[in-house]
């Protein structure tokens, strides 16, 4: 989870009040956050939040912006002068349908990079001069960022910039990365773009995300002067913010265009509560984008979501009328109206996790109170027990264990990189991606799809294990979701074990054999068919049948497919439905 470390004077004054130790301490719950390491004796704070949906609470401002409308009375203006006021209009906010005025704050995005980096996001601040503070927390707020929400900037890099050495138009563009060569942050010697992703410490730690590229994303002003080389590394000067600056221009680019517009969005409205004026930048697309060809940021694209209020009650288990769930979803910043019994939230422009109605219940709770909620003890006596399924899962494991495998444990949500383009050829990918349950309305494409396999997930897990001896055993037994116009929402849940073994002599005779042992001590009986899956080698694959139905697939995977993952061992695997195993059994 993410760790955030403050000045706490700081902390208090966007918070617009003063807390004790334990005060704070219960302050914070409403942010899912807790106090790592008590204030010491330079005043730093370290706070540890337990919530990775809310990137927006990642920075001192954004955390006391919290704090600061919780514990507002209506919109009065809070305790300390200096800080911002309870409710702040962002007004510098574009809509799709109206974008506000940018001037002459342009970027031109370069055609080649639709295949490569596509999306670039950017706004600029003017103001007093930067403080040593300010210029820390927004360095943090960039790393936490890019590093989780970001994904160490694969999804999202940002960069900071002296807006007085800018002329605009911005170019973003696709360079040759042995042709273009700038002076990077650190440096006071001009290197080529492939010289800076072998050389420079950045360039070793984030030059994989572009490496494979033939051409690299690359930064300037309309004069030539870089910016910066993105996601690796700033220019040495443009790119040098140093506490005093007071102009400053800050752009973001990724390959998802809605997480990069909500850290876009984030970092803004951080500045704004600063007391920086925020000035918008219009970005020019040679492609479409999910927004159109020019998109003025930062953006307010975020969707409302309506939930009824007897749906809210039931839930929380308390009586509540409709200005008074308007009034507690105030205290979390969310505007919301209400009429006929039916409550519509506007999440506010810094956020974007209101993905289910649910998600606005959550917040109408902590608008509630945690402590506010009745009591209640439990109506009826129950003793806990395993399931059938858990117990005959955990006697597979136990198996799998004994043979030498080794557990892992996975997310059940993926990419369709994961699930579909690296398990098939381009002319399968179409139908495998319509037989995968996909999230309608997925908060990032890395969690777009539901698992139809977890032989996926073990793969992924063996393309970074080639330092370790071999030969590798690895298993997961888990959900996966598998469509199905049978049942009524379409698709069904089923218990499923993927095991994979990756060693030179890993073949269709050596999983054969262990899944053989499998049976047998399970006590089933089973018979290997002939079957054509595009995954594996022709002629070393078998579909197997328990009672005239198959419960599962073995084989040696296609060489295509572990080009794809980038494993370059043979890999044998093994996928068996447990329950259907769990049903022959209980039929004996």
């Amino acid at each position: 989870m993410p760790k955030i470390e403050l000045q706490q004077d700081e902390l208090f004054r966007y918070s617009g009040r003063n807390f004790g130790a334990d005060e704070l301490e219960e302050a914070l719950t409403i942010a899912k956050a807790e106090i790592d390491d008590p204030v010491d004796k330079d005043g730093l704070i370290k706070i540890e939040l337990n919530d990775t949906n809310r990137p927006d609470l990642w920075s001192t401002a954004g955390l006391g912006r919290a704090l600061r409308l919780y514990h507002a009375t209506g919109n009065a203006a809070p305790t300390s002068a200096a800080a911002p006021a309870a409710a702040v209009n962002y007004d510098f906010f574009s809509r799709p349908e109206s974008p506000v005025e940018a001037g002459n704050r342009r970027i031109v995005v370069d055609s080649e990079l639709a295949e490569r980096r596509p999306y670039i996001a950017a706004f600029a601040i003017s103001g007093p001069p930067i403080a040593e503070v300010l210029l820390d927390d927004l360095i943090q707020t960039q790393e936490k960022l890019c590093w989780n929400y970001g994904r160490k900037r694969k999804a999202i890099a940002m960069g900071v910039y002296r807006e007085d050495k800018i002329q605009y138009p911005v170019r973003y563009r696709a360079v040759d990365p042995d042709c273009t060569t700038f002076v990077p942050l650190g440096l006071d010697n001009e290197l080529s773009l492939r010289q800076i992703i072998e050389q420079h410490p950045k360039g070793r730690e984030f030059g994989g995300i572009v490496a494979a590229l033939d051409k690299f994303p690359f930064l300037t002003d309309n004069s030539g002067a870089v910016l910066s080389f993105p996601p690796v590394i700033n220019s040495a000067d443009v790119g040098a913010v140093q506490a005093g600056d007071t102009n400053l221009f800050i752009e973001m680019t990724g390959t998802d265009l809605k997480p990069l517009l909500l850290a876009c969005s984030i970092v803004a409205c951080d500045l704004a509560d600063a007391g920086y004026t925020v000035h918008p930048v219009q970005v020019e697309y040679p492609y479409d984008t999910p927004f159109g060809r020019t998109i003025v940021s930062p953006l307010y694209f975020q969707k409302p979501v309506s939930v009824e209020l007897a749906y809210a009650e039931r839930l929380l288990g308390v009586a509540l009328n409709e200005d008074e769930a308007v009034q507690r979803l105030g205290k979390m910043g969310v505007r919301a109206e209400a009429a006929s019994g039916l409550i519509t939230a506007y999440p506010p422009e810094y956020r974007n996790d209101f993905l289910h109605p649910v998600d606005v219940v959550e917040d109408l709770m902590i608008g509630y109170g945690m402590n506010a909620f009745p009591s209640e003890p439990p109506r009826d006596f129950t003793v806990g027990r395993l399931t059938e399924a858990e117990i005959f899962s955990r006697e597979v494991k136990t198996l799998l264990v004994g043979m030498g495998y080794q557990e892992m444990i996975f997310n059940y949500l993926g990419s369709r990189r994961d699930f579909i383009d690296n398990m098939y050829s381009h002319e399968q990918r179409t139908a495998a991606a319509d037989a995968c349950v996909r999230i309608a309305n997925p908060m990032s494409e890395n969690f777009e799809f539901v698992r139809p396999s977890i032989i996926p997930q073990l793969l992924g897990a063996e393309s970074v294990s080639a330092h370790a001896v071999y030969p590798h055993y690895i298993f997961e037994v888990g959900k996966v979701a598998v469509r199905d116009a049978d049942d009524n929402y379409g698709s069904r849940t089923v218990t499923a074990l993927g095991a994979v073994v990756a060693d030179a002599d890993a073949g269709f005779n050596l999983v054969s054999s262990q899944a053989a042992a499998l049976f047998f001590y399970l006590g089933l009986e089973y018979e290997p068919s002939v079957v054509d899956d595009p995954r594996f080698l022709a002629g070393r694959v078998a579909s197997l049948l328990v009672k005239g139905e198959r419960v599962g697939i073995l084989g040696e995977l296609h060489p295509q497919v572990l080009e794809n993952w980038g494993v370059t061992v043979p890999c044998a695997v093994i996928e068996l439905d447990l329950d259907h195993l769990q049903k022959a059994i209980g039929s004996d």
